[in-house]
């Protein structure tokens, strides 16, 4: 009798166990980070192994998938200037940038932001191709990967890359002067290379303004200082500088302001910030439709951005990590 009653107070109290066992007590649902990771990693966190998507050089990814779009404002144009080798302890609330500080100020920063990769080269092609390609700065070769060129022109959409110190226009040669190809990462493409008309897009930085003049913007534009302004080379003083006198007058013309993303980023952290492959970067989204003075803390990488170039173009297929990377949808007001 006495160990039916012990079996009988054991069944009852079952329930209440596997009620209380830790597989079933979850907390209440939370947004994951933006790469779809198993938990939100704050900007302190520690270093992360790099697992960005890579092809070999030569190869064609077929990465490129169709996703429906989240809710983002639909614009004509989207510019990415890209800068060099400084983390974001460098660079926020540096008094040797004070233009630079004035627009995150006033626009969109993100906090929780960590390139890629070391060394330059294979964040350019993260930034564009959804992979890294190759971490060799000396790279000489071509890829066929699929990259935004692809995307776009499928898509009926334009595109620029405006290159400071680049020899001419259409110049797919090696470096020259403070002009370095491996900052150019659409140099490397092979349906650039390839054709003649795509080449014509390859112009020096000096078209930049002209074509707001004319308003003869592309869709995308790909906007890269010399090896001095966008300091690699020089000061933070001299790329602030050059922002200021270079791209301020795209972010107060009047056109560009009315449909236009700018977004400026660092290629990589200093060499010594491994943090998340890439080193912790400072990322800045400008324009109307970024909610003013805003600080992101979501955990964001290259692929995030080019995620969100093309989904705010209206370009449906995204290239290698951008396809399953989510767009930066927290820094823009409701469309």
């Amino acid at each position: 009798m006495r160990r039916q009653t012990v079996l009988f107070i054991f069944f009852l109290a079952l329930p209440i166990f596997v009620s209380c066992s830790p597989s079933t007590m979850r907390p209440a649902n939370k947004r994951m980070d933006s790469n779809q990771t198993s938990q939100s990693i704050p900007a302190t966190s520690s270093k992360l192994k790099d697992q960005s998507s890579q092809q070999p050089a030569s190869g064609k990814s077929d990465s490129v998938t169709t996703s429906s779009a989240a809710t983002l404002p639909q614009l004509t144009h989207v510019a990415l200037v890209v800068l060099e080798n400084r983390s974001y302890d460098q660079v926020v609330n540096n008094s040797e940038m004070p233009y630079y500080n004035s627009l995150l100020r006033r626009y969109g920063l993100a906090t929780n932001y960590f390139a890629t990769t070391h060394p330059s080269i294979g964040n350019y092609f993260m930034l564009t191709t959804g992979q890294i390609v190759t971490r060799n700065d000396s790279f000489s070769g071509t890829t066929a990967v699929n990259s935004i060129v692809d995307v776009l022109t499928q898509a009926g959409k334009t595109w620029k890359a405006y290159a400071e110190g680049l020899p001419s226009v259409g110049y797919i040669g090696g470096s020259k002067g403070r002009y370095l190809k491996r900052h150019n990462p659409f140099a490397y493409f092979v349906s650039v290379q390839a054709s003649t008309t795509e080449r014509l897009n390859l112009v020096p930085a000096s078209e930049l303004s002209v074509d707001i003049a004319k308003n003869a913007l592309p869709n995308f534009a790909f906007i890269i200082p010399d090896a001095c302004n966008d300091a690699h080379d020089c000061s933070l003083a001299t790329a602030d500088r050059w922002l200021q006198q270079h791209i301020d007058p795209l972010i107060t013309d009047s056109k560009f302001k009315q449909s236009g993303l700018l977004i400026i980023v660092f290629d990589e952290g200093r060499e010594d910030d491994r943090s998340h492959g890439g080193g912790h970067d400072s990322v800045l989204l400008i324009g109307d439709s970024v909610k003013p003075g805003y600080q992101s803390e979501v955990f964001y990488q290259h692929q995030n951005i080019l995620r969100t170039i093309l989904q705010v173009l209206g370009v449906p297929n995204y290239p290698g990590a951008a396809a399953t990377a989510t767009p930066m949808d927290d820094f823009f007001l409701s469309p």
